[in-house]
């Protein structure tokens, strides 16, 4: 998006031309993250996931959903059909390549398994009392 609203195709395309961005891509998926996990996947710190997140945000690639004191992304397809089958394209194939697979594997096993870190744990029952 531009700052008029109206889709930015080089904004579009600049977001999808970070490793990093696609790597956040490929981890949200067609699901919700919270960025805590994102942190401890890409094993870096939180303003720099927060800063690449944003970019895809200013893109409208992504969407923020804020929960107490934490962030939840999802993938929100552009507005434009060109630009949302594009970035369909680009799902599909970072699905199909083995570093994004061993990215989606911690996630899975991160997220939801027994050997999430203590600090994400108390993030989770914060985030969802019921769980």
């Amino acid at each position: 998006m531009s700052k008029n609203g109206k889709f930015d195709p080089e904004r579009f395309f600049r977001a999808l031309a970070d490793r990093t961005r696609l790597r956040l891509l490929n981890l949200l998926g067609r699901e919700e993250v919270c960025v805590c996990f994102l942190v401890e996947i890409l094993r870096t710190n939180q303003p720099n996931v927060s800063r690449h997140l944003a970019y895809l945000r200013q893109a409208g690639i992504v969407v923020a959903r804020r929960e107490g004191k934490w962030m939840h992304y999802r993938i929100e397809p552009p507005d434009d059909p060109g630009a949302a089958r594009i970035l369909d394209d680009v799902l599909s194939l970072l699905a199909n390549d083995a570093d994004m697979q061993r990215d989606r594997r911690r996630l899975e096993k991160v997220c939801c398994g027994p050997e999430v870190p203590i600090a994400l744990q108390r993030a989770s029952r914060l985030e969802n009392p019921t769980a």
